[in-house]
């Protein structure tokens, strides 16, 4: 396996330990609870890296099936358990890892086709495309790049809500941050 690929299945796995973490710390309920009404939950997030992760990783780079319902991951509001959750994020990674596992330094260079359902496509105003297109086209290096960091950031929005709704001190990340009073 090349190195960037270690690296970036690395500290997604931290990032997916993390959320991991605090989807445990929370009841079913808290994890589907919005704290404002135009905010998505922890559900509606660990929904959404899955989505992204498989469409990238398995779908575009893997050339799998494209399989997404990206409108559900937003608008479901219940009726998963965190344990289904999980169990989604940790298959999804799965894939991902032995899709991955087979990329060469050639390949960081070669583009691929990210495809999107018509719907998402009108609504994301990718009118730079012919009209009727659906798909998208990136590097492999650069979708890598793109999905990792995505990911990390959605992680660390889960954090924070967990903490939020839990209105814990609790180290979540397992990394501690110094803040005036104490440790954050």
């Amino acid at each position: 396996m090349i190195e960037l690929i270690r690296y970036v299945i690395e500290d997604m796995n931290k990032q997916l330990e993390r959320i991991e973490k605090s989807l445990n710390l929370l009841s079913d309920e808290l994890v589907w609870t919005k704290t404002k009404e135009s905010m998505n939950s922890i559900g509606n997030l660990c929904m959404h890296l899955a989505g992204n992760e498989y469409q990238n990783f398995v779908s575009a780079i893997g050339n799998k099936p494209f399989i997404r319902e990206r409108t559900r991951e937003f608008t479901t509001d219940g009726g998963i358990s965190k344990e289904e959750l999980i169990s989604l994020l940790r298959n999804t990674r799965l894939q991902s890892e032995e899709v991955l596992s087979a990329v060469s330094n050639d390949d960081l260079s070669r583009e691929v086709i990210i495809r999107y359902e018509q719907e998402d496509w009108n609504r994301m105003y990718r009118s730079a495309a012919g009209a009727g297109e659906t798909y998208d086209t990136r590097t492999i290096g650069r979708l890598i790049v793109q999905v990792s960091t995505h990911y990390g950031y959605h992680a660390g929005q889960i954090v924070l809500l967990a903490k939020m709704l839990l209105d814990t001190d609790e180290h979540v990340t397992g990394q501690y941050h110094w803040r005036k009073g104490g440790t954050m």
